[in-house]
């Protein structure tokens, strides 16, 4: 595990799509995304973007369930919290947990807003995004009560409330800082219940010249 990780500037200026593991997320999405975007998946969106740049998990307990996705030969990056608990990863990067809201601008941390999809977008701009794509941000559970797009963590599964008390309100604040820092991010999530950023579907998105 990788200690003192200072993320780097790797695509200055590009577009980064950043995958959630909302209900929405679907393959076809994701595939039109590959050779177009830089991609970050998080948690289990590695499992339909294999070919991903990132994979991001902020929950040690998820890297060790899963034995550090060796299949993924990309970056992988968790959160200062997992130190000590995946010294068997030694691939994994650390940023440093810097608080819970707006954007940290160093390198070295991120801001969590209490979840993965959050902390990600924070990291695309350490990478140099200039614009950033979400999918599978829905923040909410679907009809079906599903919270995630395979169904939801047997081990830990997602109680729905938790979108509304504890995730969205903190995403005001980073799209007041994304603004602020020159970095146009676009919601690509059907009937998400995250409004703070423009809607586009992922196809006009993908469309749009930068």
């Amino acid at each position: 595990m990788a200690d003192g990780w200072v993320a780097p500037c790797l695509w200055p200026g590009a577009t980064v799509a950043c995958l959630g593991g909302g209900p929405s997320l679907t393959q076809k999405d994701v595939d039109c995304l590959r050779g177009r975007v830089r991609v970050m998946a998080v948690n289990d969106a590695w499992r339909l973007a294999p070919w991903a740049d990132v994979l991001y998990g902020c929950d040690w307990r998820w890297w060790l369930k899963h034995s550090g996705v060796p299949d993924f030969a990309g970056i992988k990056v968790s959160l200062s919290n997992s130190r000590g608990h995946l010294d068997d990863f030694p691939e994994i990067r650390l940023l440093d947990n810097t608080g819970v809201d707006g954007l940290e601008l160093r390198r070295t941390g991120l801001r969590t807003g209490r979840n993965g999809g959050y902390q990600a977008i924070n990291l695309a701009l350490h990478l140099g995004a200039r614009r950033i794509l979400l999918l599978g941000y829905d923040m909410k559970a679907d009809a079906d009560g599903r919270t995630h797009w395979f169904g939801d963590h047997a081990d830990w599964p997602t109680r729905p409330t938790i979108y509304a008390t504890a995730m969205l309100p903190h995403f005001a604040g980073l799209a007041t800082a994304l603004r602020d820092a020159g970095v146009e991010t676009i919601n690509c999530t059907a009937g998400s219940a995250l409004t703070v950023f423009p809607n586009l579907d992922v196809e006009t998105a993908l469309g749009q010249r930068v």
